[in-house]
C-alpha cells in the first residue's frame, strides 16, 4: 500500500479498487494523507453492494468512518432478511448486531425475521454468545409479534437454556413498547403520491388497500417536481428563489424534509422542470419553449452525491417539439410526437429511437411499465405503448365514455403494484376517476377511490413505499 501512496505524492495519480480501498484508508489515515482518505471513503461509500456491506460496515466502524458507515447501515436495513442469511452477518460484534437490529428502518414485513438473524448469530459460535442473548433481546420488537409467536421464542432452546432470558422477555413484553414503533417494512405500503404547491400538500392513494392520506409541508419553499429512486428514496425539487432551488430528501422515518444540495437556476426561465432518477442518479430536465419555432432546447445536469454539485451532461444538438419525459432500461427517453430522443447515463450520449406511426397532437403524459413506456394525450382519447428493446410502437385502446367528451380531462398515467393506472382529472370534482388498464381484456376499468376536494396537482405523481405512521403522525400535527 506504501508503493501507493509514493506514486500518488510523486505523480498525483491515485488507483483505488475494492480489494485495495481498506488498506490504503488505513495506511492514508496513518499518514494524515486527507485526500487519499477522502477518495477511498467516497469509494468505499459508492460501492457497497450485497457481498461487501457488512464488511465495509465492520471496518467503518472501526475506523469511525461516517459517511461509509450510514451507506452500509442503509444497504443493510433495505435488504436486512438477505443479509441477515449471509455468512458475514454472523462475524459482526454483539454491540454492531444490536446496533442494527434496533433500527427503526429495518424493511422487514414480520418482526419474526429479526429473531431468526438473532439465533442464527448466537448459534455460529454458540458457547461463546449464548451469555450475551439478555442483552440482544430487549431489541427484539414484542409489540409488533403475535403472543404466539411470543411464547414460541419464550419456548425456544436458546431462550431456555440461558438463565434470565425468559425473564428479559416478559419484562419488556410486561413494561409494553410505547417507544417501539413499527419498523419500516412492518408500516409501509406502496402509495401513488400528488403533489400540490402553494400551499406544500401531498396525498396518498393505495385504491386496493382503501387506503388514503393528505398532509401538508408548509415549512418547505413551493415544490416544483418529484421523483423517487429504486431504493424508495423520495426527493423533490422546491423553489428557494429566482435564482435557486434545494434538492430535499423525504426522511420518512421522521416525516421531515431534508436538503441535500442547492441548484442554480438558468440564466434563460424554463417553461417546464422536471426531477428523474435514472439508475441511482438524480438529473435535472429544463425545457425552454422557442417561439414562434414552437420547439423546445433541453438542458440535462446530473447530481454528483460526493460533491453535491450539478453537472452538464452531453446536450440535446436539435431543439425538438413538445417533449414529455420517461425513465426505463437504464436510460432517459423524451417523447415527442415527431421524434423520440434517447440518453444514455452510461455513455453520456443520445441517440435516436423509432418514431411514433401514428397521428397525435401531443404526448401529455406517460410512464414505464418494465421496459415499456406508456403514453396518452392530455385528454386520453389516444394512448400508445412503446417497447424500448423492440424499439417499436403500438397503440393501445381508450376509454370509452360518450360522456366523457363534455369534460374536459386531463390525463395522468402511474404504476401501482405493478398494473398501470390513469387519474382523469376535471374542474369538475365529482367526475374525477381512476382507471386500471386490464392487459388481458384490453380494457380500462374504473375503480373506488378517496381524492381531496380541494388539490390542483402540480407535479407528475409519482410511486413509492410510504412509511404510513410517519405521515399519520405529520398529518395529526399539521
Amino acid at each position: 500500500m506504501f508503493g501507493e501512496i509514493l506514486t500518488y505524492i510523486y505523480s498525483g495519480t491515485l488507483h483505488v479498487s475494492l480489494d485495495k480501498v481498506q488498506p490504503l484508508y488505513q495506511a492514508a489515515d496513518l499518514l494524515q494523507l486527507d485526500y487519499v482518505r477522502d477518495t477511498c471513503s467516497g469509494y468505499m461509500a459508492m460501492n457497497v453492494n450485497h457481498s461487501n456491506c457488512v464488511d465495509l460496515y465492520k471496518f467503518a466502524d472501526v475506523f469511525s468512518v461516517d459517511s461509509v458507515l450510514k451507506c452500509c447501515l442503509q444497504w443493510i436495513d433495505r435488504n436486512f432478511a438477505e443479509v441477515a442469511s449471509s455468512e458475514t452477518f454472523c462475524s459482526l460484534s454483539v454491540n454492531q448486531l444490536t446496533e442494527i437490529i434496533s433500527h427503526d428502518e429495518l424493511d422487514v414485513k414480520e418482526e419474526t425475521t429479526v429473531w431468526e438473524a438473532v439465533v442464527r448469530w448466537v448459534q455460529h459460535c454458540r458457547e461463546d454468545r449464548l451469555h450475551q442473548l439478555p442483552s440482544i433481546l430487549p431489541h427484539i420488537r414484542y409489540n409488533l409479534l403475535t403472543s404466539d409467536d411470543t411464547a414460541a421464542i419464550m419456548e425456544h432452546p436458546l431462550v431456555r437454556e440461558e438463565p434470565g432470558s425468559s425473564e428479559v422477555i416478559r419484562n419488556v413484553v410486561q413494561r409494553g413498547a410505547s417507544n417501539m414503533k413499527p419498523r419500516f417494512g412492518t408500516g409501509a405500503e406502496e402509495m401513488a403520491l400528488f403533489f400540490e404547491t402553494s400551499p406544500n400538500n401531498m396525498q396518498g392513494i393505495n385504491p386496493r388497500l382503501g387506503k388514503f392520506f393528505r398532509c401538508s409541508f408548509s415549512e418547505i419553499p413551493p415544490i416544483v417536481s418529484a421523483t423517487v429512486t429504486s431504493d424508495n428514496d423520495i426527493y423533490v425539487l422546491a423553489e428557494e428563489s429566482e435564482v435557486q432551488m434545494s434538492l430535499l430528501f423525504y426522511n420518512q422515518m421522521k416525516a421531515v424534509w431534508e436538503r441535500k444540495s442547492l441548484v442554480k437556476k438558468l440564466p434563460r426561465p424554463p417553461t417546464d422542470e422536471h426531477l428523474l432518477a435514472v439508475d441511482g442518479n438524480l438529473y435535472y430536465l429544463a425545457c425552454h419553449w422557442n417561439h414562434p419555432l414552437q420547439s423546445q432546447t433541453i438542458t440535462l445536469m446530473k447530481h454528483d452525491w460526493n460533491t453535491k454539485e450539478w453537472h452538464d451532461c452531453s446536450p440535446l444538438k436539435d431543439d425538438i417539439s413538445r417533449m414529455e419525459p420517461s425513465v426505463s432500461n437504464g436510460c432517459l427517453y423524451l417523447l415527442s410526437t415527431e421524434e423520440l430522443h434517447c440518453y444514455s447515463p452510461k455513455k453520456d450520449c443520445w441517440f435516436m429511437a423509432a418514431s411514433p406511426t401514428f397521428l397525435i397532437d401531443e404526448f401529455w403524459t406517460s410512464i414505464a411499465l418494465g421496459t415499456e413506456i406508456f403514453c396518452s394525450d392530455i385528454d386520453f382519447t389516444s394512448v400508445s405503448v412503446y417497447d424500448t428493446e423492440a424499439d417499436r410502437w403500438q397503440q393501445l385502446p381508450v376509454w370509452e365514455n360518450p360522456e366523457a367528451e363534455n369534460r374536459d380531462y386531463s390525463t395522468y398515467f402511474f404504476v401501482l403494484e405493478n398494473q398501470l393506472h390513469v387519474y382523469l382529472d376535471t374542474e369538475e370534482l365529482e367526475y374525477r376517476q381512476v382507471h386500471l388498464y386490464d392487459r388481458c381484456e384490453g380494457v380500462w376499468r374504473e375503480i373506488d377511490v378517496t381524492l381531496a376536494d380541494d388539490l390542483v396537482w402540480t407535479c407528475t405523481p409519482i410511486v413509492a413505499r410510504v412509511y404510513l405512521p410517519g405521515v399519520q403522525d405529520r398529518c395529526a400535527n399539521t
